[in-house]
């Protein structure tokens, strides 16, 4: 007897977007949580962002600097009336934006223009790990740069 096949289903016509167009999205918006989530306690303003938001706050991030993700997190609750900012959405968002700029790379942009996300990204975090091109440029430009693990 044949092992049956498991057949996905075929997509409505619709293509797998790029990592740019995925910088497109705009959900951003503050809210009140309703219940304790994560490390934000229920009653709180929280921001949730957009990759361009995150994009352009990495920008600002001299060379030789490098800012954790906590650190960014309250920042820019701060610069958008929040208290928190969400840890879920930072993470996805800070992932579309480091997959957006590996994109430019490879289509011939210069490592100089594209967004410093190894400036926020460890090439030990979790985030490093899930990134389709690994995590070995992470670790090059952070040494080149003389950054530590966050």
């Amino acid at each position: 007897m044949k092992k049956m096949e498991k057949v996905k289903p075929a997509s409505k016509g619709r293509s797998k977007k790029s990592w740019a167009e995925k910088m497109e999205q705009d959900h951003s918006q503050v809210k009140i949580i309703d219940m304790d989530f994560a490390d934000l306690k229920a009653g709180s303003r929280m921001y949730i962002s957009n990759p361009k938001v995150i994009d352009a706050y990495v920008r600002t991030i001299p060379k030789g600097k490098s800012v954790t993700m906590k650190t960014m997190r309250k920042d820019l609750a701060l610069d958008h009336g929040a208290e928190v900012t969400c840890p879920i959405t930072t993470g996805i968002f800070l992932r579309i934006v480091a997959e957006a700029a590996h994109e430019q790379l490879q289509q011939g942009k210069s490592i100089a223009r594209i967004t410093p996300f190894w400036r926020v990204i460890d090439s030990t975090m979790p985030l490093a790990k899930k990134l389709t091109f690994g995590s070995k440029l992470i670790r090059e430009k952070r040494k080149q740069e003389g950054l530590e693990p966050i």
